[in-house]
């Protein structure tokens, strides 16, 4: 088996042992004389599957009761359509501006209603996340959506936005379950799998009861938050295997200790690299130092052709997909959960090598 280190920003590598897992169990689940992939899903055995997937995740994030998990499809950006149809009751909305999927979010919003960007990074090439107090949102607003962790720009938000009693709906696609969060502090949180779940085609959405019911009438079915939680996000047939395999990754999660553990994994692992490019000056790191992702890194050169090189001879000693999104340039290191120590110290040697090799 020769596998490489994947720094993909999505979909993104999975733990070895949940990989290995579900290859044991590929051809023949449990005593059901088939695959998940085959079996109904309102079969006994896939019954007991997404529940518990469900009640794995509610012990690991410690959702609260008064919260319903929905297992969605449409990835997260069909979620930039759903908040507002499901949300909005006066009309309006709060956008946090941060990146290129808060954005997108934001533009969405504005189909359906009065929303505003309340605050945005955009000047600075979103090398920070924006600063706000209650003050900056509107008292009638229905929600105010942020995008918790930017996989493009490498920023994440260290603080969580003061909305007072207007819900914060967060996009959590590139950190959901990286560390511990306070689900009581949010009204929704959503997140596509691919990152540091399960393979794509999965999306969970975490909304709080009081929140259902507000559905825009004009909403597709398949979008209606109410709908599908009344339904056990059994309407129509839900990603299944997807299902399972985020189940196996709850199940792991379990295993190490919990999201106290896991975020002690991660920032061993940012700290190995961020330390690494604090020391030095042949690469820079364009993200505030207090706004930095601790799941995706980007650093660049300074010359666009050293960066090509770089990935390219990376890819070939078995480092791949570090190239950065076109935004930014440079490199993009995605160390999500899966991601090994390793990997991470596999890098930082490549790095100084390169540097050494490769004088400015």
């Amino acid at each position: 088996m020769n596998r490489v280190y994947n720094f993909s920003a999505g979909p993104s590598m999975l733990p070895l042992s949940v990989l290995e897992k579900a290859q044991a169990e590929l051809v023949c689940y449990g005593e059901s004389g088939m695959s998940v992939m085959e079996m109904s899903h309102r079969s006994a055995d896939y019954d007991a599957i997404i529940k518990k997937a469900e009640a794995d995740l509610r012990e690991i994030m410690e959702i609260p009761d008064n919260y319903k998990v929905l297992f969605l499809q449409g990835g997260a950006s069909t979620q930039f359509a759903a908040v507002p149809l499901n949300l909005m009751k006066t009309g309006k909305a709060d956008y946090i501006l941060s990146g290129q999927f808060s954005t997108k979010a934001f533009k969405e919003g504005q189909k359906y209603g009065d929303a505003v960007a309340v605050a945005s990074s955009k000047d600075v090439n979103f090398s920070k996340i924006p600063e706000t107090t209650r003050e900056s949102f509107r008292p009638d607003a229905d929600f105010v959506h942020i995008c918790f962790n930017n996989t493009i720009y490498g920023t994440k938000f260290n603080y969580i936005p003061d909305t007072g009693d207007i819900p914060l709906v967060a996009d959590m696609s590139s950190c959901i379950i990286s560390e511990p969060v306070d689900v009581s502090k949010f009204g929704v949180i959503y997140a596509g799998a691919q990152k540091n779940m399960a393979p794509a085609g999965l999306t969970v959405a975490i909304v709080r009861e009081d929140l259902l019911g507000w559905t825009n009438p004009a909403t597709p079915s398949m979008l209606d938050w109410k709908l599908m939680a009344d339904n056990d996000s059994m309407y129509n047939t839900p990603p299944c295997y997807s299902i399972y395999m985020a189940g196996l990754v709850y199940e792991w999660i379990k295993s190490i200790g919990g999201l106290g553990e896991m975020k002690k994994m991660n920032e061993k692992k940012a700290n190995l690299l961020y330390d690494y490019l604090d020391s030095q000056d042949y690469y820079i790191a364009p993200v505030e130092k207090e706004s930095r992702s601790m799941m995706n890194v980007t650093f660049v050169t300074g010359n666009e052709d050293l960066d090509k090189k770089f990935a390219k001879e990376a890819a070939a000693a078995g480092l791949k997909n570090l190239k950065g999104h076109r935004s930014v340039g440079g490199m993009r290191a995605s160390i999500y959960n899966a991601m090994p120590y390793e990997g991470v110290e596999a890098l930082v040697a490549f790095m100084k090598d390169f540097a050494e090799r490769n004088p400015k």
